[in-house]
């Protein structure tokens, strides 16, 4: 029987139009996907209504973004809804990718003691949402509307005018803000008469969900140029419930719309579990179709009107950034523009999203697009050389990093207008970085308890204090107290790390936590409430952040912000330029002279070895040996 997730059906909300003379909403969110979801859920953490307009009758209906990162997880949390979420995904920590039949890469991500969620779980994009939903239900300051699609806008100078179709007719509502998270197609960005900028790929992925009870592991398992469909590549990722998800890429020379068709994908499906040894019967679910795309407006505030996740950038799925980006994008949009409606900042702290947000996707992109020539290589060059990749690593492991699918992972905020500025050479975690979650103990009347650092810095603004004395322990509390009356009602909490204990401020013991995080005695961490660090100073200059966070705009500093540096080791580095480097060469090449191309590069490179190392170079790339055709098994 199978157990693939069917989410209910709501009835068309009906609500009236407002007057001129009714106070504007202070937001209304465009879209009831996770990501609008998430800014409804952070606002009204804040103590702001917010509505939102849903143009469907119920959420997503499909697997779509089924690869949730820990950094979602941590937000899910803070939002409210991580530990029903927690209960029905499916953890995982690496993969597998091959090579026709033979393993080329086995990787895994971070699992460490401290470590409170694993690095990935996977769960459908459907029963993500419903359980957004579900908790959004039960919160009186959102109004969730179905079946009420945007059919017009009018931007006012401090406000605008939604015009939305409705079943009774259309109704007119007026808010001060409007954030616009109605996905990819985005009517909003179509009504702004906005466009979004990059690049398409040429790579096409058909998508299908099957009911399959195959003990196979809970891993990201990719085959290029598998037996079972020769000149393809295959994904297969394990979810709740025995339903697997199964991306297959077609060649350039098919046709989409007939190859999108149930019959030709059971075809596709069939012949790769049968070259699996598959005796068990599966059934198909869902499917679906994507091509790759690396786009984003120039800008996501327009005066009132804030563009979030797809809506506002599409980023290659490779590497699973779309869900887990616009995540970021919530949790970051939900404060600041709290901070906003509340009075506690200026309009440019919107600005400090925007150029948060876009840089974000810039780093996504710059990930996903490495991703993505391995996956969809959309040259000859990358063709080429994703290919001999492929090859020189069945017998040469030291290539398989080129394969590893850069996994999502919690973007940083470095260059942000609103990061503090640190003294050059600081070492640990620096101003724009995340904060990881970690297992932490805290002090209680009972006793000291096990918790987690973001269990305890909550939903809102942390001060941490590593190494204070009373009286520095006693600076901290204050100039928390005063932070929290400036951003009131955002939560801001005094944490104090194995320290001298002081009245209002909670005592950690976590003895390794200034090691990990680089602090010094004396100083003071401030963490944002998207778990992002905005500064690293002295307690005593803890007195200006209510005031930059209200200008939107860091204090002016000697030394600027950090520059955020890739952790790879030389050699990678070294093997990932000359990849990059030969596929955009081989694409310059005239197309009659590759091969000659190729001689003389050989010929300049090798010139440059001893006779034993040209010899062995040559030998490498000319095994050409047989693969084998296995069954799929573990290897380490």
């Amino acid at each position: 029987m199978s157990t693939y997730y069917q989410p209910p059906r709501y009835p068309a909300s009906t609500f009236e139009s407002m007057s001129p003379t009714d106070e504007a909403l202070p937001v209304v969110v465009v879209g009831a996907g996770p990501v609008g979801m998430a800014v409804a859920l952070g606002l009204a953490q804040r103590g702001i209504p917010v509505t939102i307009l849903e143009a469907a009758d119920q959420v997503s209906f499909g697997s779509r973004a089924i690869c949730i990162s820990r950094h979602s997880l941590e937000a899910a949390a803070r939002l409210g809804f991580g530990a029903e979420l927690e209960k029905i995904v499916l953890p995982w920590v690496g993969g597998r990718s091959f090579f026709r039949d033979e393993q080329v890469l086995h990787f895994r991500m971070p699992m460490r003691d401290f470590d409170v969620r694993p690095p990935m779980i996977n769960v459908s994009q459907s029963e993500f949402e419903q359980i957004m939903v579900d908790t959004i239900e039960k919160n009186p300051l959102i109004t969730l509307c179905w079946q009420s699609p945007i059919a017009g806008i009018l931007r006012g100078d401090d406000e605008v005018t939604l015009e939305v179709d409705t079943a009774e007719g259309k109704r007119h509502l007026r808010a001060r803000y409007v954030v616009a998270a109605d996905g990819g197609r985005s009517r909003m960005r179509e009504l702004a008469g906005l466009r979004l900028q990059g690049t398409s790929y040429e790579g096409r992925y058909v998508i299908a969900d099957i009911h399959w009870e195959s003990d196979l592991p809970a891993e990201r398992m990719v085959w290029f140029d598998p037996p079972s469909n020769p000149g393809s590549t295959i994904i297969m990722h394990k979810q709740p419930g025995d339903i697997w998800r199964i991306d297959y890429q077609l060649d350039p020379s098919e046709d989409a719309e007939i190859e999108t068709q149930e019959d030709a994908i059971r075809v596709r499906i069939a012949k790769h579990l049968d070259w699996l040894r598959n005796d068990l019967p599966w059934t198909l679910e869902w499917k679906g179709f994507y091509s790759a795309r690396a786009l984003a407006l120039a800008e996501f505030t327009h005066d009132r009107i804030l563009f979030a996740g797809d809506a506002a950038h599409l980023v290659p799925i490779f590497g699973v950034r779309g869900l887990n980006s616009g995540m970021e994008d919530a949790e970051t949009l939900a404060w600041q523009l709290a901070a906003v409606v509340h009075g506690n900042a200026d309009e440019s702290l919107l600005a400090a999203y925007s150029f948060e947000r876009h840089n974000a996707w810039e780093q996504n992109v710059a990930n996903a697009g490495k991703s993505t020539l391995i996956m969809s290589p959309g040259s000859h060059g990358y063709r080429t050389t994703r290919d001999a990749i492929l090859a020189l690593s069945v017998r040469r492991p030291e290539f398989a990093h080129l394969i590893n699918p850069r996994q999502s992972s919690a973007t940083h905020a470095r260059l942000s207008p609103l990061t503090w500025p640190v003294a050059a050479g600081t070492a640990g975690i620096l101003p724009g970085d995340p904060v990881e979650d970690r297992k932490i103990r805290v002090v209680t009347a009972d006793g000291v308890a096990d918790t987690s650092l973001n269990e305890v810095r909550g939903n809102g603004f942390a001060v941490v204090g590593f190494g204070l004395d009373e009286a520095a322990g006693a600076a901290l509390a204050a100039a928390t107290r005063k932070l929290g009356e400036a951003l009131s009602p955002e939560n801001v909490r005094a944490l104090n790390v194995d320290s001298t204990a002081v009245d209002g401020v909670v005592s950690l013991v976590a003895e390794d936590l200034a090691e990990a995080m680089g602090a010094g005695a004396g100083e003071a961490f401030v963490i944002r409430p998207d778990g992002l660090l905005l500064c690293r100073v002295a307690v005593g200059e803890l007195s200006a952040v209510a005031e930059s966070i209200r200008r939107g705009v860091a204090p002016e500093g000697v030394a600027l912000p950090a520059q955020p540096m890739e952790q790879i080791a030389a050699d990678e580095q070294r093997r990932e330029n000359v990849w990059l480097g030969l596929s955009a060469a081989l694409d310059q090449a005239d197309e009659n002279d590759r091969e000659g191309f190729l001689a003389r590069l050989t010929l300049l490179l090798g010139s440059q070895l001893d006779h034993v190392q040209f010899e062995e170079a040559i030998a490498a790339a000319a095994d050409t040996s047989p693969l084998r055709v296995g069954e799929l098994a573990p290897q380490d």
